[in-house]
């Protein structure tokens, strides 16, 4: 994992090396990231002021944030150079309904624009623990993302509220000042949903990407709309001027998440969370209203980054099985994200699907 020694990375094999990079990190209690400019929220303007009303300023007055309905919230401006290294955030609400999204260097449209759980790998709205390197899931809504995010001249985090309701978030950004290399490429991350399938289309993760970069992960949120295996499709890379035929191309499904055979033992399916991959969570039904299976998978290249130069497309078949021994085109309910690093500016994204086309039923 060794990078560079300026502060932006923290990989154990350079951990002792001394920098002169400023950390800094900013949260409800110190909105700015200034220096010494944390826990300076006074009584009556922060929002645990009633539990705090015995203690007084400084006494964890301001902990959380609301945000109402239709509401963005910035959670944290930055001037550079400097790069993200952490991220810990926890929010109420339904998690599909808040949309993050990353804007580097003054950039107008956003190079990170997600459902806030399907982000940190947790795309069905429930709790399921995530192992990974660049993404952990800690009991009960601890989202964690460590992706190295650098920038030149500016980050704008914001999170914005697409339901019914006030949501509160805890939140925590850390990061370092400093200077950053000429070959750092920027960090990106797309979501997109469709369901169902139509019927023979292959679903796309990616695509649309111009610039030179690297591919370093993809998470799934699965849900099966038939009975059977659901896994049997093969995931494409085509990068630099391919048409017709990829230059990558996988062997199925779950062979491509670093599982095998169906992900079975003993004839069910066994959940797993390591630091490059996992098949999270399996959502199994109650056979009564909860009747669909849904999984949650994730890869990251970290070791393995998927390298391209001047444009990146990734799709994904989806395949079960039906009589004769015969591949069946399946009209599953799929939904990603797609991470890598690149140039900017990039194409802009997608429009993001409405409420109630992202909303999980």
């Amino acid at each position: 994992m060794t990078q560079n020694f300026n502060g932006i990375t923290s990989g154990l094999d350079n951990l002792f090396r001394l920098s002169h990079a400023q950390t800094r990190s900013i949260c409800p209690e110190n909105r700015t990231g200034g220096k010494g400019m944390a826990a300076m929220c006074e009584l009556e303007e922060g929002n645990a002021r009633g539990a705090a009303r015995d203690l007084g300023k400084g006494w964890k007055v301001n902990p959380y944030l609301h945000i109402e309905p239709g509401e963005t919230l910035t959670l944290g401006e930055i001037e550079g150079p400097g790069c993200i290294q952490h991220i810990w955030l926890t929010p109420t609400g339904r998690w599909r309904s808040q949309i993050i999204r990353f804007y580097w260097d003054g950039q107008e449209t956003p190079s990170v624009e997600c459902p806030l759980g399907d982000f940190f790998a947790c795309g069905w709205g429930q709790y399921a623990q995530v192992s990974a390197l660049p993404i952990c899931v800690n009991p009960g809504s601890a989202f964690n993302c460590y992706w190295q995010m650098p920038f030149r001249k500016s980050c704008r985090i914001t999170l914005e509220n697409r339901g019914a309701e006030r949501v509160t978030v805890y939140y925590q950004i850390d990061y370092t000042l400093t200077e950053i290399p000429e070959d750092a490429a920027y960090f990106h991350a797309q979501f997109r949903r469709v369901n169902p399938l139509p019927y023979k289309d292959v679903y796309t993760i990616l695509d649309g990407v111009k610039g030179q970069g690297h591919y370093v992960g993809t998470y799934m949120a699965w849900g099966s709309n038939n009975n059977g295996w659901w896994g049997e499709g093969e995931i494409k890379f085509y990068m630099d001027g391919d048409s017709e035929y990829p230059t990558i191309c996988g062997t199925g499904t779950e062979d491509y998440f670093c599982g095998s055979y169906d992900f079975d033992v003993d004839d069910q399916y066994r959940e797993f969370t390591t630091p490059y991959t996992g098949l999270s969570q399996v959502i199994r039904g109650d056979g009564h209203y909860k009747t669909q299976q849904r999984f949650s998978m994730y890869r990251f290249h970290i070791t393995d980054p998927i390298r391209f130069e001047s444009d990146l497309k990734v799709t994904i078949q989806a395949l079960g099985w039906r009589s004769g021994g015969r591949y069946l085109p399946l009209q599953d309910d799929i939904s990603s994200v797609a991470y890598w690093y690149q140039t900017i500016p990039a194409a802009p994204f997608p429009q993001l699907p409405d409420e109630d086309y992202l909303e999980i039923i």
